[in-house]
């Protein structure tokens, strides 16, 4: 089955709440949370008290993406704010088979992104404890960015992958999906897509229902 995670980086950060509603009125089944640190990526955007206060509000699927460095810190907080996935880089973590563990203790489902030139490789051995793969497909931090093409090549190998061993693990993709090359994305092999500004740029409705049609 394929999902839509639209990203609240798009989002109106004064209308939250609202944006929520509206892509879950759409029929979103998920909703993708960008946690960035100023370190890691260089912006900042929202942590904890944002989800917390958002998460009495839906009953979609809280996706939070860990953007930071040493996420292990803060899994415990994350996981009681309401996340149902909480997805760490590869590139942050010094013990990520740790850190994964340590999601899973905190009965949330566990993921981990990789940036764009990161080998799969680093999966290797992790992949049957996941439950999701977030492959980026721009450079993370900021929003907006135009798709890497190479990385729909890098979702076939990781979905070839994923069938060969008889996996049952998520393969998402985030950054420059839009309605024009969606199909290409999940045609590879992807069935989690996150769009940001292609959902909240114009009819937040009409825009989810638009991508929703395609999946």
């Amino acid at each position: 089955m394929n999902y839509l995670a639209p990203s609240l980086l798009a989002a109106d950060f004064g209308q939250l709440k609202e944006a929520i509603a509206n892509i879950e009125e759409a029929g979103a089944q998920f909703v993708h949370i960008d946690v960035m640190d100023g370190s890691f990526v260089p912006s900042i955007s929202f942590g904890m008290p944002v989800i917390r206060s958002l998460r009495p509000y839906t009953k979609m699927i809280f996706d939070v993406h860990l953007m930071i460095e040493d996420p292990e810190r803060y899994i415990d907080e994350f996981a009681r704010c309401g996340a149902d996935y909480i997805v760490v880089h590869a590139e942050a973590c010094k013990h990520l088979d740790r850190t994964i563990a340590h999601i899973k203790d905190c009965k949330v489902k566990a993921g981990v992104a990789l940036n764009p030139a990161t080998s799969l490789d680093v999966l290797t051995y992790v992949l049957p404890q996941l439950d999701m793969v977030l492959l980026m497909s721009v450079n993370p931090g900021f929003g907006g960015q135009k798709y890497i093409p190479y990385v729909t090549q890098k979702v076939m190998e990781l979905k070839k992958q994923i069938e060969e061993r008889q996996l049952d693990v998520h393969i998402q993709v985030d950054g420059g999906i839009n309605l024009n090359n969606v199909d290409e994305v999940l045609a590879a092999g992807a069935n989690v897509i996150v769009a940001g500004t292609a959902v909240f740029s114009g009819d937040i409705n009409q825009n989810v229902k638009a991508f929703l049609a395609k999946m």
